[in-house]
């Protein structure tokens, strides 16, 4: 999400005074934004989203949010445009330290190359002010999950164009088409 634009479930957690064992952020949106929520990601519809995050105090300055979201779904097939329905669920674990921190900093490679490791941890992220949109990082991990190319699953014995694994292998596309042609 683009750092100007705002979430639809936008929720900025104050971090001045946040308790030693955190403070339970639970967002569950209203209709209103639920639907804002579905034209962002290009859904048909939003059916549930709920959102159930710790913010709490990570080394001195830093912050950390962890939780999770669950949401309800349903989207068009990117073969029929007949809704699918699914569910997302979602691990939040993000770490943010300030801009001014010493931990912001970015150790280099001699050669000049970011070295990163896909399969270690996440690198914190920097924020400024006394605020984090923890709305928005749940919303980020919402469409992380979401599947770019839903598909309806097809009946048993059934066809489903553009998909192999429902075409019988032995008849070839030249053949559906004769009798097409002789059925007119």
């Amino acid at each position: 999400m683009n750092e100007h634009q705002k979430s639809p479930i936008s929720f900025h957690a104050s971090i001045l005074r946040l308790p030693r064992k955190g403070m339970p952020v639970v967002l569950e949106p209203n209709a209103a934004q639920r639907e804002a929520l579905a034209s962002e990601h290009d859904l048909l519809s939003v059916d549930r989203f709920r959102a159930d995050l710790l913010v709490e105090p990570w080394k001195g300055d830093g912050v950390r949010v962890s939780g999770e979201v669950a949401a309800h779904i349903t989207q068009a097939c990117v073969v029929t445009l007949e809704p699918v329905e699914s569910d997302l669920y979602a691990r939040i674990d993000a770490l943010f330290i300030p801009e001014h921190s010493p931990l912001a900093r970015y150790e280099r490679d001699p050669s000049g190359e970011i070295l990163v490791d896909p399969e270690g941890p996440d690198a914190p992220e920097v924020f400024s002010g006394d605020r984090i949109d923890v709305g928005a990082l749940a919303e980020e991990f919402f469409a992380l999950e979401i599947d770019p190319y839903p598909r309806k699953a097809a009946p048993s014995g059934e066809a489903v164009h553009g998909d192999r694994s429902f075409r019988d292998e032995t008849e070839s596309p030249f053949a559906r088409l004769a009798d097409l042609r002789r059925k007119l």
